[in-house]
């Protein structure tokens, strides 16, 4: 297989696979199903310091699950306002939240991204209570907090490092919760800290929930739409699987997962931002997925905590609600919770873009703005890849020398393709030519390609970034598809530099057309992505031009020997 018919498959298998990403429509979002029966299952007691923790069964329905309305009732709310957040909540819900330094728009006066919402139609919120699988025992719930003390309003001052906003459920005959929200400066992680404490003369049994509940919109693929080229789901984590996913248009599908895990968090993920749980490190939880009138629910259902008179216990959680920032993430010290920046689901793509997105990091940091830095890393990577690319462009240099040549031999076997190809191949042998000495190369550029491709597409860090005059904003198409005719230019010169030996017509046609196809389909995608793939192109001409300047600027002539068909 010569080295045009490789680089024409792979196109195409671009062409095919763009195409399925951009242009494909997803399927229409499935009636939601009954909600599935959860198994009951007795799990070991958890690991921890807490005398009679344990986990609890499974429940099929938890106050989680019941109408917002119903579990915010006689509840007081409010108003918490730090320097990147303002949310509403009441002593179990988080029904409001605002990313304060994240507009909508670059319009002036843009209102803040909305993640956690009470908008009817597609409700987002993170709710955590206490119930009992003893039916008599007194417990909280999710709305049976009420605040400690009269203000309505917390702002974090100038110099003040930390909010704490102090809840209490009283129960009958001593029995009491105090829960404490704390928030920080610079901070999305919200701390959710739950003391139980029994004064009465009976012990008292209980569990806490957390739960992600939201009526997703679900995102059909377009080229218009960049929220729907990143993750719309729900994500899980544990030591002992790893990370796992399960988007919102087939929410149950391979069931309601119903598992026990310590240490991991779960998550629901969305272009550029996301909410997730993270409970207590040492104390283990029921993980399950679950459906109730068209909202999609992710829980962590335990410890449970059996607490003797005079006795108290504690559990604690961070409750994440903001935006995809490598940097903040990675303080959060958590296992596994850099993976919800959802480069692949495939670990190796994943680590591939980790590494990308750091290198683009540095570069940032050095240059100040993402689209030098994108300029910057495809340098680097020309430079990293310099070797392969050198064998791939010297190769196609060495061929487009033996043109005349080879179109000799096309010329004297006319149609047979079975001998054309076999003489070919000893003029290679015999000129020590590789026709495959391009292919290695472009294979092993293809997972660097799509790993970059979700670096530029999931990165926060680019959402709404200038680069210079035109294009200020990396994640939106280019207003003027300025960049999307450059790389079509690009693409048509590298293309006459490439040599075609023994292309039929039909080939050469299809060939002709690459330019403008991928012109098209690039047109509407990002304008960190459009500027990636000008640069990268723009280089590897350059490269292809001195390659074939210095190893095939003189074609080798064809043998004066009369051409005889055979």
């Amino acid at each position: 297989m010569n080295q045009t018919r490789v680089f024409l498959i792979f196109a195409w298998l671009m062409v095919a696979v763009l195409l399925w990403m951009e242009w494909g429509r997803d399927k229409a979002a499935p009636t939601p199903p009954p909600v599935a029966a959860q198994t009951q299952a007795t799990v070991p007691g958890a690991a921890g310091a807490i005398p009679g923790a344990t986990v609890p069964q499974a429940p099929g329905s938890t106050p989680a699950t019941q109408p917002a309305a119903q579990a915010q009732a006689g509840a007081a709310r409010v108003t918490v306002t730090t320097d990147v957040l303002r949310l509403v909540l009441d002593g179990g819900t988080v029904l409001d939240a605002e990313l304060l330094q994240f507009p909508q728009t670059k319009d002036d006066g843009s209102p803040p991204v909305r993640l956690l919402t009470e908008e009817a139609t597609h409700p987002y919120r993170a709710v955590s209570g206490w119930t009992s699988q003893d039916k008599s025992m007194p417990v909280p719930e999710a709305n049976g907090f009420t605040l400690v003390g009269d203000s309505r309003d917390f702002v974090l001052a100038k110099g003040q490092k930390e909010l704490q906003i102090p809840f209490v459920w009283n129960g009958p005959n001593g029995i009491s919760i105090r829960r404490t929200y704390t928030l920080g400066r610079n901070e999305y992680a919200i701390k959710v800290k739950d003391e139980v404490i029994n004064g009465s003369t009976a012990p008292w049994n209980g569990y806490v929930f957390r739960t992600l509940d939201r009526t997703p919109t679900i995102l059909s693929r377009s080229m218009t739409n960049p929220d729907s080229f990143s993750f719309n789901g729900a994500t899980w984590f544990s030591p002992q699987d790893g990370y796992e996913r399960r988007a919102f248009k087939d929410y149950l599908d391979d069931g309601n997962l119903n598992r026990t895990i310590t240490g991991g968090w779960l998550a629901m993920l969305q272009h550029h931002f996301f909410t997730a749980w993270i409970p207590q490190a040492d104390q283990a939880a029921n993980y399950a997925l679950s459906q109730h009138d068209g909202r999609d629910q992710i829980q962590a259902t335990g410890p449970a905590f059996t607490v003797a008179p005079g006795q108290q216990a504690s559990t604690e959680a961070r409750l994440w609600v903001g935006p995809k920032l490598v940097n903040l993430i990675a303080k959060e010290d958590v296992k596994g919770l850099d993976r919800v920046v959802d480069y692949s689901r495939f670990s190796l793509m994943a680590v591939i873009g980790q590494g990308l997105f750091w290198v683009l990091n540095q570069v940032h940091k050095v240059v100040n703005n993402w689209g030098w830095a994108i300029v910057g890393l495809v340098v680097l990577l020309k430079l990293v890849l310099y070797p392969l690319s050198a064998v791939q462009y010297k190769s196609g240099a060495k061929m487009r020398r033996f043109q005349p040549r080879i179109a000799q031999l096309k010329e004297r076997y006319g149609d047979d393709r079975q001998k054309f190809q076999t003489a070919m191949m000893e003029l290679y042998k015999k000129e020590k030519i590789n026709p495959m000495g391009g292919c290695l190369p472009i294979l092993i550029q293809m997972p660097i390609f799509f790993a970059l491709y979700w670096v530029l597409v999931e990165s926060v860090e680019l959402r709404q970034a200038p680069w210079l005059g035109w294009i200020q904003d990396l994640t939106a198409r280019d207003p003027y598809f300025i960049l999307p005719v450059i790389n079509v230019a690009v693409m048509w010169a590298t293309q006459k530099l490439t040599p075609a030996p023994g292309m039929d017509p039909m080939q050469a046609k299809m060939m002709q057309m690459m330019p403008l196809v991928f012109g098209v389909m690039m047109a509407f995608m990002p304008s960190g992505l459009v500027l990636y793939w000008v640069v990268n192109g723009g280089l590897g001409l350059l490269q292809q031009w001195w390659m074939t300047k210095r190893h095939g600027s003189d074609p080798v002539p064809a043998t004066t020997a009369p051409i005889k068909k055979k």
